[in-house]
């Protein structure tokens, strides 16, 4: 913990190029269109083909770049294998896009389960489920009404529909790739089962968006599991996988850059969410709505595109509080959960 963050590229690498971070290992970038403006992927050279590991959002530019990779810096090797660390857009968004090119899908069953759910899942309005569960945050109600009247987010949208079948990955399993053995320890917390990869041979680690080097992962409790904890999800993956961090780790994140210095990482991801607790618990000395909780929670004013995450976030860690015995609820009269500190 000696050692602080360090990046050994300071920039990433171009639309449609790659950086070689380690013999055999690619990294990519690709667009979003949102304000965390990019994912990244990266390229496992198997000899006779690649393994991937995320995709990006399914989107006419985002399969073009994938083909000037494909034809570039993949040398027109085919992709014979899909590692997805999670069931998020950003990350499983053309998956059947290249298993319909004949490549395998590995990921762990949760992350599977989600995302073909959710691709099913298609609504032209929010649910009765939907809305009820945002007026328990306390959504700000011009907001509310606003959402209430428009067609919703729908994961098909931005995710290629995913054939039949996967491999599954689980905790403790070994696999090979990119002339490494590794091994796949499970996050929680940002996604249910959230795989990462531990190289045994190098010093690599793929974290998908278990660990990002300068923001830490969104953590948010949603309409699907309305009492769900995980905060306390989080904390306890963080703790387990800080007992493997090493400072000499190059830290292969799905955003930001990559870094060195992870012991330091972790236990600043660790502080930061006790500290946010504790402030927050410190606010609930009068009863609040989760949408009244940013001002404690966050370092920055949350704007219309952000607001909709920063609810999610905040209601995770009111429940977690709850979950804990630190805070009590009751129900307003609008249908709000009022948070208060025990």
């Amino acid at each position: 913990m000696t050692r602080g963050i360090r990046y050994p590229h300071a920039q990433p690498p171009e639309e449609g190029e790659a950086i070689e971070v380690a013999e055999g290992v690619l990294w990519m970038r690709l667009p979003l269109p949102m304000a965390l403006d990019h994912v990244n992927v990266y390229a496992l050279d198997d000899g006779e083909g690649w393994t991937i590991v995320d995709t990006g959002f399914s989107s006419r530019r985002t399969r073009a770049i994938w083909e000037r990779l494909l034809a570039g810096p993949l040398g027109g090797k085919p992709v014979h294998r899909v590692l997805l660390t999670h069931h998020h857009p950003d990350h499983v968004g053309l998956a059947g896009w290249f298993q319909e090119r004949g490549a395998e899908l590995v990921t762990t069953r949760t992350a599977w389960l989600f995302a073909r759910m959710l691709l099913l899942d298609a609504q032209e309005h929010p649910t009765e489920a939907q809305l009820t569960y945002w007026r328990r945050c306390g959504m700000a109600p011009d907001i509310l009404e606003k959402r209430a009247n428009e067609r919703p987010f729908n994961f098909a949208d931005c995710v290629w529909p995913m054939p039949l079948g996967f491999t599954r990955i689980r905790q403790g399993v070994r696999i090979r790739a990119g002339g490494r053995e590794w091994d796949v320890h499970i996050g929680n917390g940002h996604a249910p089962e959230h795989a990462t990869l531990w190289s045994r041979d190098d010093d690599l680690v793929i974290s998908g968006d278990q660990i990002l080097s300068t923001i830490s992962s969104n953590i948010g409790v949603y309409a699907t599991e309305p009492e769900a904890d995980p905060v306390g999800d989080w904390l306890e993956a963080c703790e387990r996988l800080s007992e493997l961090a090493r400072p000499e780790h190059l830290v292969l994140g799905g955003h930001k850059l990559p870094f060195t210095g992870l012991p330091f990482r972790m236990a600043q991801l660790i502080d930061n969410h006790h500290s946010a607790l504790d402030r927050l618990h410190g606010f609930l000395g009068e009863p609040k709505a989760a949408g009244d909780c940013f001002p404690v929670l966050f370092k920055r004013s949350i704007g219309g595109g952000e607001y909709g995450l920063a609810l999610v976030e905040a209601m995770a860690h009111c429940l977690h509080l709850w979950h804990e015995g630190r805070a009590t609820r009751s129900l307003r009269d609008d249908g709000a959960w009022l948070w208060q500190a025990a």
